[in-house]
């Protein structure tokens, strides 16, 4: 049962996916659908990635009230050459188009080293590590890269055009969890800034510009203003990558492009991903795996070995062997929208 604790509301990870597949199912979504896209909400809640956790169900759901969304969406996966597999979302969520995708993907880079995989008119709101994780964990190696709506400004520029556009990486490794980083290309991830304006707090300098162009740490300002590249040019490039690749590619909008045709629902906009898996054992002759890993676990020892280091998704590790026994926690207003979306009639 979900317990109050002063502003915030302690729940059990059964009870997230409870709450999330239950408010997707009331507002249009396929059983199947709503299944996916509520073990996506609660694997972010599992590894502490609020930004992407019962956050994000509001959003999820009103792209369903708005008529967005095809909640029964039925997504076709067909092949395009021996190493290249597409999933057309049909105009649907991007978790259950993600799970049957990963799937085909992971066996295509079996068969011939490497492979790829491109997810069409979809509808993505999630971290990326996931579905990169998905496929490190049945021993590839794995990229990602999706679009957005238009809210990063190149550098240089003021006004937004590329969306936060993160890519992810997956490295797998003997007997232990995978090496997983997402990172958007912009200097913070959307979500963040909404959570900073949710909690009245400040952002960070080089995060965002005002509508003007000016510096800030409102993150209101930020919201109507432009996010900015990480690293300025570094960053942009990156952004600019990443519309390529997840854009035009594979057939589908660019940020700018996805911005126009929004709704404004609060929900996802229509993009597409490009994801990379490639087969280590195929890339060295006569090889097996096991030496390509055992050697990069020297690379991780040697980072280790310096004080204040950690290896990337280390810290979801750690919220991963928690969260089972604690729960996690949200505030309570959260938890009564969400519990609102869920019920009859709303």
């Amino acid at each position: 049962m979900a317990k109050q604790e002063g502003d915030l509301v302690r729940l059990s990870l059964d009870e997230v996916h409870a709450i999330a597949s239950k408010g997707l199912i009331r507002h249009g979504a396929s059983v199947e659908q709503a299944r996916t896209v509520a073990d996506t909400i609660t694997s972010a809640e599992r590894d502490g990635c609020k930004s992407h956790g019962l956050f994000r169900l509001p959003g999820y759901i009103g792209s369903l009230k708005s008529g967005k969304i095809t909640g029964d969406a039925v997504p076709v996966l067909s092949e395009l050459a021996p190493a290249v597999v597409k999933v057309d979302a049909a105009n649907g969520f991007a978790s259950l188009p993600l799970e049957m995708g990963t799937a085909a993907l992971a066996e295509k880079a079996r068969e011939q080293g490497i492979a790829a995989l491109a997810i069409t008119n979809s509808y993505h709101f999630a971290a990326l590590w996931p579905e990169t994780e998905r496929l490190a964990e049945q021993g590839l190696v794995a990229f990602a890269f999706v679009t957005a709506k238009s809210y990063v400004a190149p550098a240089g520029g003021i006004k937004p055009l590329y969306g936060t556009n993160p890519m992810a990486f997956a490295w797998p490794r003997e007997g232990k969890p995978p090496i997983v980083f997402d990172q958007a290309s912009s200097a913070s991830a959307r979500g963040e800034i909404m959570i900073h304006e949710r909690d009245g707090k400040p952002i960070p300098d080089d995060w965002a510009i005002d509508s003007e162009g000016n510096p800030t740490n409102d993150p209101t300002a930020a919201l109507a203003g432009a996010q900015l590249p990480f690293g300025g040019y570094k960053g942009g490039s990156i952004a600019l990558m990443v519309e390529l690749l997840a854009g035009a590619m594979i057939g589908d909008v660019f940020s700018f492009e996805a911005t126009a045709n929004d709704v404004r629902d609060g929900g996802p906009p229509k993009r597409g991903e490009f994801m990379i898996a490639i087969d280590p054992t195929r890339c060295v002759s006569g090889g097996n795996g096991v030496a390509q890993l055992a050697h990069a676990e020297t690379l991780f020892d040697e980072i280790l070995s310096q004080e204040g280091t950690r290896l990337p998704s280390d810290r979801r590790y750690a919220a991963r062997e928690k969260t089972p026994k604690e729960g996690i926690t949200v505030p309570r207003s959260l938890y009564d929208e969400c519990e609102m979306l869920s019920s009859a009639g709303v």
